[in-house]
Formats: structure tokens, sequence, C-alpha cells
């Protein structure tokens, strides 16, 4: 069983409008998290708001990050870059700091070739030393991965993982048949996008990427555990209850909505890196209401 399995929860970044991380409450919350059950922590992911932090500011989170997962639950580090040379400097730092795989989204303002994706990924893994969750995110990347693609980049030895986005029973169906039959058995299959995930595990994906269980663990905790015992009823329980939430997300961006309820957590004390606005009032207050219902309490 891959390290990278189970629930893997993605906080947000707490930094101030200067780009600073306030590492003291970031570690508050990757505590919390470990203390609500997650199986592994992802930081610096896209909830993490990675590519609107400076390199110093990434390497500062990581080291924060390694210092309390050490030991504790894997830590997933966000590498993503627009060059090789930048990706490795932070894949390199990740591992250093103890991470056990890099996230890594094929960022670039050039359209890349697959062949191009292919040595990115390649010297990413190689010259940092860091095994590596290949991140499909075509919603942000405008790459999309196909299955020849993956298929390729899953035979680099350092490749342990892969983040698919779900968007579909019918899509997650394909995905897991296509990936479980031309994956090597040890490349983990995981999935994004919350709102499809409980049936994503119920399916038996291996991962489950989660924004929201980086900011309201238990009930994604509590739907984790049970898919992985089988018990669709109950997970399609918790699913439903949850479903307010899935609304907002698939209205207003998953990005936007943690980012409120962090703050309004106290994860967080600053709104998210401009150019990105908060919530209207009104969401705000919608989002207040929901966490106040009595199966979202964390």
């Amino acid at each position: 069983m891959s390290a990278f399995s189970g629930l893997s929860a993605f906080p947000v970044t707490p930094a101030n409008s200067e780009g600073v991380v306030d590492t003291t409450r970031l570690a508050q919350t990757l505590d919390q998290l470990i203390t609500a059950g997650v199986d592994s922590l992802g930081v610096l992911g896209s909830t993490g708001s990675y590519m609107y932090l400076s390199p110093a500011e990434r390497d500062r989170t990581l080291r924060a990050a390694g210092e309390v997962c050490a030991g504790r639950r894997p830590l997933l580090a966000g590498v993503g870059a627009l060059t090789t040379r930048e990706a490795i400097a932070h894949a390199t730092c990740a591992r250093k700091a103890g991470a056990g795989a890099g996230l890594l989204a094929m960022v670039s303002y050039t359209p890349l070739t697959e062949d191009e994706i292919v040595e990115h990924t390649r010297r990413v893994s190689e010259e940092s030393g860091l095994p590596i969750c290949i991140y499909d995110n075509p919603a942000t990347t405008r790459v999309t991965i196909s299955d020849d693609l993956l298929a390729r980049l899953a035979e680099l030895p350092g490749v342990i993982a892969v983040k698919n986005p779900a968007t579909g029973p019918e899509d997650i169906a394909r995905r897991l048949k296509t990936q479980r039959h031309r994956l090597p058995e040890h490349v983990s299959i995981g999935f994004s996008a919350d709102w499809h995930c409980a049936e994503a595990l119920l399916r038996g994906a291996d991962t489950w990427y989660s924004v929201l269980a980086g900011t309201l663990p238990r009930p994604c905790v509590a739907l984790a555990k049970a898919a992985r015992q089988g018990d669709e009823a109950e997970t399609q329980r918790i699913n439903q209850n949850l479903e307010p939430l899935w609304e907002l997300f698939r209205t207003f961006g998953s990005f936007r909505v943690v980012q409120e309820m962090a703050r309004q957590l106290g994860q967080t004390l600053y709104p998210p890196q401009a150019p990105i606005l908060p919530v209207d009032p009104e969401i705000s207050r919608k989002i207040n209401h929901l966490m106040s219902t009595p199966h979202l309490q964390t």
C-alpha cells in the first residue's frame, strides 16, 4: 500500500498581503489535521496557493510542515513551477524538509508537448531525488494528461502516484479501469474534485486528495472510513450532508470557499492573495451558517 493512500488533506497556506507565510498558524492547522485522523497531508497544492508565493516562502512553508509531519504522517508537497530549473529547486527543498513525494503540475506559459512533459518529470524526479505524484489539473494548467501520456510518465522510476480530476461517475470508472490495467502496481491512483470523490473511493480509488479535509477534516475522515469499509449507505449519507458545501465549491470555486472557511475558523487571518478577491458578504454568511450545522462541526 502506498504511503499516499486514503485521505490526503490540503489546507490553505496562511499568508499576508506581502506573501509572508504565518508558519506558526500553518503548523497548528497541520497538527489539528493529524489529530483528526487524516492519512497524509498536502501542502503548497492549488489550495495552498503555491503559485502565489515566492521561492523563499515556499521553502519556509515546507520546513514548517516537515517539522510537524515528521514521523507522524506522510507529507506531499506541491513542486510545480514554470521552468524545470525552478521545479527541481522546489522538489529538492521538499525532499530536504522531509516530504515523501512532490505533487507536480505541468505549469507552463507555452503549451507543452508530451515529450517535454516526460522530460520535465524525469528531470525533476531524478535531479531532486524526490518521488513524484503526477497532478492532472487541466482546469488550471490547460494541460490534459492523456491515458497514453500517463502510461509513459508512470514508466519513470520516480513516479509513484497520480492525482486525477474527478469529473463524474463515468469518467472515474473509465480512469480506474484504464489506469489499473496500464500503470505499474506501485503507482497509487487518486482523485480530486471533492464532490465526486465518494464515488471514486467506493469504486476502489486509492486516494482522495481533499480540499475540504484541509479545513474541515472530521466529516471527510468519516466519509473516507465508510467508503474504505464498503459501507455505501453511510458514505452516501455523509456525502449528502456535505452537498451544500459541494454546491458552493461548484459555483464559486473550492479555492475561494475554503479560503473563507479557513479565515472563519482562524486557520488564516488573511484574505486570498491578490488578484483573487474574498467571497462577498452574502456567501460568507452562508458559509458561516453551514459550518455551524452539527454534522460539519470540527
